[in-house]
């Protein structure tokens, strides 16, 4: 077992620092959307699989990643430099077994046309679009591929609004995302979307909502993912900070924490000075995990502008006096 879980604590409580305490510090006050009675009779019933925000068929492979809610697969777990806040569980434990039988229940459910109808359609390629999508069940009989693309998806004040993409409904397909955004609106949740692919599911630098049902294998590189990823096969993550639905994981900080804590942090530690650039770097990196600079353009530039100024004034002040 310990060979399957290689973890470097060091890189983790730096990472933490930076990623994930101001999540934690939510976790008391915040909790994931209910799943009340009305949304589960529309919403596919993952069973003992929802409380993972991880889970691969035949490996869970995590690297320089952050991950909120349980992780497991029934055959093989590798932690890197990586840091979840939930439960690791071994390999062949039960409940792995259990919850990945309860995720191939789901997945055979979703891709049933009988039980989950299409309401709508896909494109198989969107490259530099911005697009709104109500509630629905949306489908592709092919793979669907989704570059530098905003994905709104629009509840109309509905908290309980469900959205099923199915991908590959023919046979084959896979879900293909680079530098793609998913942005929930006007009431929506991440954890109602779900995305189901015949094969493959990947994600590059992708700011991505939902729970991934993947048919074969699942990949993220850099971004985040708030919602569940689940897939037949192996499951790797690197760079990737996730944010699982169970009841443990609070969603992400809004941003208006975001700014609050980039300027607290600075206004706490940039007096440090065997620290000079640590304010400067921290702030850079928080707000590009958490974008703020999405929002808010600028801030984060003109923070660091105006902090070093104020240190300018700060050493020269000290100076006149010595």
């Amino acid at each position: 077992m310990n060979d399957l879980l290689m973890v470097s604590r060091s890189a983790a409580i730096y990472r933490c620092t930076s990623r994930l305490a101001g999540i934690v510090l939510f976790a008391a006050l915040l909790s994931a959307a209910p799943f009340n009675a009305a949304f589960a009779q529309t919403a596919p019933a993952l069973g003992s699989a929802g409380s993972f925000a991880a889970l691969g068929g035949t490996a869970v492979s995590l690297t320089d990643s952050a991950v909120i809610g349980n992780v497991g697969s029934p055959v093989a777990v590798t932690l890197v430099r990586s840091t979840v806040v939930g439960t690791v569980y071994p390999v062949g434990d039960p409940i792995v077994v259990a919850a990945y039988n309860d995720f191939l229940n789901v997945y055979n459910a979703v891709g049933d046309m009988g039980l989950y109808p299409c309401t709508g359609s896909l494109n198989t390629v969107y490259t530099g679009v911005t697009l709104t999508l109500t509630p629905g069940v949306y489908c592709s009989d092919a793979a669907v591929t989704f570059t530098s693309t905003t994905l709104t998806l629009d509840a109309q004040n509905d908290p309980n609004a469900v959205w099923i993409f199915k991908i590959g409904t023919l046979g084959t397909g896979a879900l293909t995302g680079t530098s793609f955004s998913v942005v929930m609106a006007n009431g929506g949740q991440p954890c109602n979307v779900y995305w189901w692919a015949a094969q493959a599911a990947t994600m590059t630098t992708s700011s991505f909502k939902g729970d991934i049902l993947a048919g074969a294998g699942a990949t993220f590189t850099g971004g985040s993912v708030i919602g569940r990823a689940l897939a037949q096969a192996g499951l790797t993550m690197t760079g990737t900070d996730v944010f699982g639905c169970s009841s443990l994981v609070p969603p992400p900080p809004p941003i208006e924490y975001c700014k609050d804590y980039c300027k607290d942090y600075c206004s706490d530690y940039w007096w440090n000075d065997h620290d000079k650039y640590h304010c400067k770097d921290h702030e850079k990196n928080y707000c590009k995990d958490h974008k703020c600079m999405d929002h808010d353009k600028g801030r984060c530039k003109d923070h660091d502008r105006d902090h070093d100024k104020d240190r300018d004034n700060h050493d020269k002040d000290h100076g006149d006096r010595r």
